[in-house]
């Protein structure tokens, strides 16, 4: 038996999110499933896992509705563990930035560039700057060469510290991210912040590892499910570091003091598997207090 994971977003108005998320609910569970999924009035952001044949009839039901027929959906191997459980939620935004009301990319974001155009720039060595839209812990196990990572902990971090950016102006901007749905928004941002030649990486970073897997993305991609970091196969290295030695690592641990629970780099040597540590010296000396040793 084999597995698929489907990865799809789309920003559409949706003038009844509760019942499409009952939809979900219930299709998700009939077809068992697993997963997450967001609805909001402004579009859905979905992640699901199951047997391949199921995850085909879902799409199929899925693009029958008019509002989701152009869907683009990503598709991936699964182990059917990916997910522990399914969760469907209604919420105000399918990603929480709680940007002013103008940034909506139902109305304007920027212009999609596809996985073949952007191997096209690094081909001809176009002038462009890649700005990586994703949480810095993401960025460390993987990224583009050369690659801004701005500092985000979040997506709603960004007008903190698009001042860091703004040295970029006058430069071609490509926003990427996992699969999309967050650049649509940031790429949003930074035009209602004055940038102009941006754009954003269709299908975000998935797309382009997956139709040109082991190319010019150096690393591995994070995912918010069981695989945690996962590649398309071609030749690659590990850049990820251990943020406590320095030795290369794609392993991830929750800091151990509650109140950081940082997710970060730790190599097996200083964090063998099944113990916890402190993610910098305040939190390693607040760990150690709390073990009592």
């Amino acid at each position: 038996m084999s597995y698929q994971v489907l990865l799809f977003y789309k920003y559409v108005t949706i003038d009844n999110p509760h019942e499409v998320g009952d939809w979900f609910r219930m299709r998700s569970r009939e077809l068992g499933l697993t997963g997450r999924v967001i609805v909001a009035e402004e579009g859905i952001n979905a992640t699901l896992e199951g047997v391949d044949v199921n995850t085909e009839t879902f799409v199929e039901e899925l693009l029958r509705d008019p509002r989701f027929a152009d869907i683009r959906v990503k598709r991936s191997a699964g182990d059917g563990v990916t997910f522990p459980k399914l969760s469907v939620k209604v919420r105000k935004e399918i990603v929480g930035t709680h940007f002013p009301d103008g940034v909506d990319p139902r109305v304007k974001t920027a212009p999609r560039l596809r996985p073949e155009e952007l191997r096209s720039w690094y081909e001809a060595k176009k002038d462009f700057v890649v700005v990586d839209m994703r949480n810095s812990y993401e960025f460390d196990s993987g990224h583009f060469p050369d690659a801004i990572d701005p500092g985000l902990s979040s997506s709603r971090d960004l007008p903190s510290t698009v001042s860091k950016l703004e040295s970029l102006k006058d430069k071609t901007i490509l926003t990427v991210c996992t699969g999309g749905v967050r650049c649509e928004k940031m790429s949003a941002y930074l035009l209602n912040q004055g940038f102009e030649d941006v754009y954003q990486l269709e299908d975000g970073i998935h797309a382009y590892m997956e139709k040109y897997p082991g190319k010019d993305f150096l690393g591995t991609l994070y995912t918010f499910d069981q695989r945690v970091v996962m590649d398309f196969g071609g030749d690659r290295e590990i850049i990820g570091a251990c943020r406590l030695c320095g030795a290369k690592t794609e392993n991830y641990i929750n800091c151990a003091h509650p109140p950081c629970n940082l997710h970060f780099l730790a190599c097996t040597v200083c964090v063998p598997a099944g113990q916890k540590a402190g993610c910098s010296d305040v939190c390693i000396f607040a760990v150690t207090a709390l073990s009592g040793a």
